[in-house]
């Protein structure tokens, strides 16, 4: 019994890695390219110690971003504004973290604080309209997404911009050395993984990012708070019926959600920019986050390999273009992987539904003949 529940647990994602390879072998077939040439400098560009810092470094943002969206598809809202949230969320956190001066005990934990806080805020906003206007938290969050954009490019602009004049960056003042996070190379290298060689610094946020996946899983799956959202989202009256109030919690995912988004910039912010800037800092993580948490099936195991996975391909796929090959590949790769998952688990849910039933029905007929025996031998 266990080895089907995992047989089918593994369909989904076996599923997707070959039809992905198959697809993107057509494809460069096609271009002229020989499939097997790419995936090998792909491979060996991706495994070199260097690739897999920038692997774990694109990841651990990833990571973050991926929980944020999946604690609202647990909740089955479709938060597509985590990009506004934490793009608005490590601006001011940015802003507060340059213009105070405080212990790095403090200092970091503060801005760590102020970017939960404003993301999920900014967040709140479409729970509010969700739960009180019935507003489409789809709807809502697109249009937070341009305003957020609108709002940090105005006070970066007038307000919040540093007074460097060398620089032709639009930036916030550079945090001082207490609101940086160190690099865990040294820390790697005295676990014997020696980094001293490599151009790439670790992300200290990576710890954070582990943190933050320990406390999603104990928050969902050991609290009575997590068992209320889960019910809330598979049956929302099954739920009200029970004493909860379904708004009330949509209103806090929304909440937590955002909180979670708030912290998607601050690997970039506290470990390698040290400001925000124009241009330059990364963008587009809440859109891949929704990619990693459908491959992940919002389990914070499964996003983390997705995060890695999605990592992995933007690394590895910077090869082709030094090659002469189009890194659009990489897109590909993705799209079908993605895809392919959503089709698979689909499949597997159906299998696991199907089996299920088989084994109630067997259950019964053994219960029907035990009955039926038990009859006859009273009669006798």
């Amino acid at each position: 019994m266990i080895l089907a529940r995992l047989a089918r647990g593994l369909l989904a994602p076996v599923f997707a890695a070959i039809l992905s390879l198959v697809i993107t072998s057509i494809v460069l077939k096609v271009a002229g390219n020989d499939p097997f040439g790419v995936f090998r400098s792909m491979w060996d560009f991706g495994t070199r110690k260097d690739s897999i810092v920038d692997i774990l470094n694109r990841a651990t943002p990833l990571y973050i971003s991926g929980l944020a969206v999946a604690i609202g598809f647990k909740m089955n809202l479709f938060n597509i504004g985590v990009d506004g949230q934490y793009r608005i969320a490590v601006f001011l956190a940015a802003a507060v973290g340059a213009a105070i001066s405080l212990p790095p005990v403090i200092h970091i934990p503060v801005l760590v604080v102020t970017a939960m806080a404003v993301g999920g805020l900014w967040a709140g906003i479409a729970g509010v309209l969700l739960v009180r206007r019935g507003v489409s938290v789809v709807i809502s969050t697109i249009m937070l997404n341009t305003i957020a954009t609108g709002i940090v490019a105005f006070l970066l602009t007038n307000y919040l911009k540093s007074d460097d004049d060398t620089s032709l960056l639009t930036k916030t003042p550079k945090l001082p050395a207490s609101g940086q996070l160190p690099s865990l190379n040294r820390f790697m290298t005295w676990l014997g993984w020696d980094l001293s060689e490599t151009r790439g610094q670790l992300f200290g946020a990576l710890v954070l990012a582990i943190i933050v996946g320990v406390a999603y899983h104990v928050i969902l799956n050991r609290t009575r708070f997590g068992y209320d959202l889960r019910a809330t989202g598979l049956n929302p009256e099954a739920a009200r019926a029970a004493g909860v109030d379904p708004n009330k919690m949509m209103l806090r995912t929304m909440l937590i959600s955002g909180g979670l988004a708030g912290l998607v910039g601050l690997p970039h912010l506290l470990g390698h920019f040290h400001e925000y800037r124009d241009a330059n800092f990364p963008s587009d993580l809440g859109f891949d986050g929704l990619a990693v948490a459908l491959l992940g099936r919002n389990h914070p195991v499964g996003v983390a390999i997705g995060a890695i996975v999605w990592g992995s391909l933007e690394r590895s796929g910077s090869v082709l273009a030094i090659e002469g090959i189009s890194p659009e590949i990489v897109k590909i790769m993705q799209g079908t992987i993605l895809l392919a998952v959503v089709i698979g688990y689909s499949v597997a849910e159906r299998s696991s539904r199907a089996a299920a039933v088989r084994s109630a029905a067997a259950r019964s007929a053994e219960a029907l003949a035990a009955d039926s025996a038990s009859s006859e031998s009273s009669r006798a």
